[in-house]
């Protein structure tokens, strides 16, 4: 069902993609479009239990292509250092592949917006993250269920063991 990496000196293992996952800061969500485009965006977001968390406004072109299409992969880049001498550039990246969905209950919502304040937000004061958190209906919360995860880094990265 998903292809196979071509470039398997450049394959990490499962563990250090979802390390990478859990690491970045941002990613970009790719999903169908309008019109046939693919449509890729940049998003903070959470990880928990082979699930990544998304918020979003209740409406828009994100909430649109998922609805049309639940099909979606999450792209997170954790190093990227360009080396103008060997034309390359020695990188570390990690690919989820899976289906997305809104969140369908309070619960659910709540738990995803406590995990991005962890990650985003670790020292707000309380009241203020509480009352962040109750704002719950004035978001949407997508979550993406992961199928697939794939890493790669530069060849140079693994075989200086600098990542596996």
């Amino acid at each position: 069902m998903f292809r196979k990496m071509r470039r398997v000196k450049c394959e990490l293992k499962t563990e250090t993609a979802e390390k990478i996952l859990r690491e970045g800061i941002y990613g970009v969500l790719a999903l169908a479009g309008d019109d046939g485009y693919s449509y890729a965006v940049p998003l903070n977001y959470a990880l928990d239990d082979g699930k990544i968390y998304f918020h979003s406004a209740k409406t828009g072109h994100k909430l649109d292509a998922a609805a049309r299409n639940e099909k979606v992969s999450f792209c997170v880049v954790t190093q990227h250092e360009v080396v103008a001498e060997e034309f390359t550039s020695y990188f570390v990246s990690a690919i989820a592949f899976g289906r997305i969905r809104i969140a369908s209950d309070t619960a659910e919502k709540i738990h995803a917006l406590e995990l991005l304040a962890d990650k985003y937000s670790p020292n707000v004061d309380k009241n203020l993250r509480e009352k962040e958190i109750a704002r719950v209906n004035a978001v949407e919360i997508m979550i993406l269920e992961i199928e697939h995860l794939t890493g790669k880094a530069a060849r140079e990265l693994i075989r200086d063991g600098k990542i596996s």
